[in-house]
């Protein structure tokens, strides 16, 4: 009798409750797969974080950068063309962004009101000659001609001061930008993605002026931890002698439409960058001031 009752346990239990637990672990495998999917995922996503403008930390009013053309020599800003048909959806968008007419000139302003031409590229880029956080000799590393030599001679000078400094994304192509902040948009939702990356044809780093360091190990690469640090300190105090500018300062996010990176160096030309710094002015202070120097 006891022998039959196991018998039928067993049966009984084949045909139901103890495949469960083997159903359960085959779940359980399909999920820690699908969350290792997401995480690589994540991890290629910030790895393409480490080339956008900044950091999602905090968001900023009217976020989802843009550019316009402004004057270092008292003249008025060359943007008036106007491209009707294009606006920014969602929050913190304009519904009249500005072409600029002279997207090559060195002082080209990259703010919330004004935007490349969609064709768009440098014609002069160049591999400056200085440390990357990666090996790989890829458009990112490179820069416009001017702005190149000009990074050379800031990393040496941080070498000698010893806090050496690496390159984690210079130029990027508008099609390079449109992936990546469609990839923000699908990740953080269109809203927070504009916080810390440009609208396509909108980025700095489309103009090939820009570029955005680090410590040389690589480290807080265009994260928040990077702010406080002696090499972020010593490139607020010094990269104006080399002709940059830390383009989104701290304080001034009210003004830039961006939250504070340390990183994001921007070149403007000597005198522009001496100009801004003496009198702590963000591009857009001082882009206004030209205009009203010339009364315009």
């Amino acid at each position: 009798m006891k022998k039959a009752i196991l018998i039928f346990a067993v049966a009984a239990c084949l045909l139901s409750a103890c495949d469960k637990p083997t159903n359960t672990a085959a779940m359980n495998q399909n999920v820690q797969k699908e969350k290792q999917n997401v995480l690589k995922e994540e991890e290629n996503v910030q790895k393409e974080k480490e080339n956008s403008v900044g950091s999602s930390e905090a968001p900023v009013q009217n976020s989802g950068e843009i550019t316009a053309s402004a004057s270092s020599k008292g003249k008025k800003s060359d943007s008036s063309t106007t491209d009707n048909g294009t606006s920014l959806s969602g929050k913190g968008g304009t519904d009249d962004i500005q072409t600029i007419a002279n997207p090559a000139s060195i002082d080209v302003l990259v703010n919330k009101q004004h935007k490349l031409p969609e064709n768009y590229a440098p014609d002069d880029l160049v591999y400056p000659n200085v440390r990357f956080t990666f090996k790989e000799k890829i458009k990112k590393r490179m820069m416009r001609e001017e702005a190149a030599q000009a990074l050379e001679k800031l990393f040496k000078a941080a070498d000698k001061d010893g806090l050496p400094l690496a390159g984690v994304s210079a130029y990027r192509s508008h099609k390079r930008q449109k992936t990546l902040f469609e990839a923000y948009v699908k990740k953080d939702g269109e809203e927070k993605a504009r916080t810390y990356s440009a609208y396509p044809g909108t980025s700095e780093h489309e103009t090939g002026l820009a570029i955005d360091v680090t410590k040389s190990d690589g480290s807080c690469a265009a994260t928040g931890c990077f702010a406080g640090t002696p090499e972020a300190e010593w490139l607020a105090e010094h990269a104006h002698e080399f002709g940059f500018i830390i383009r989104y300062p701290e304080g001034k996010e009210n003004i830039t439409g961006y939250t504070y990176e340390p990183w994001h160096l921007r070149y403007v030309g000597q005198s522009e960058a001496d100009n801004m710094f003496k009198n702590d002015l963000t591009f857009e202070e001082y882009a206004d001031q030209a205009l009203v120097a010339t009364g315009s």
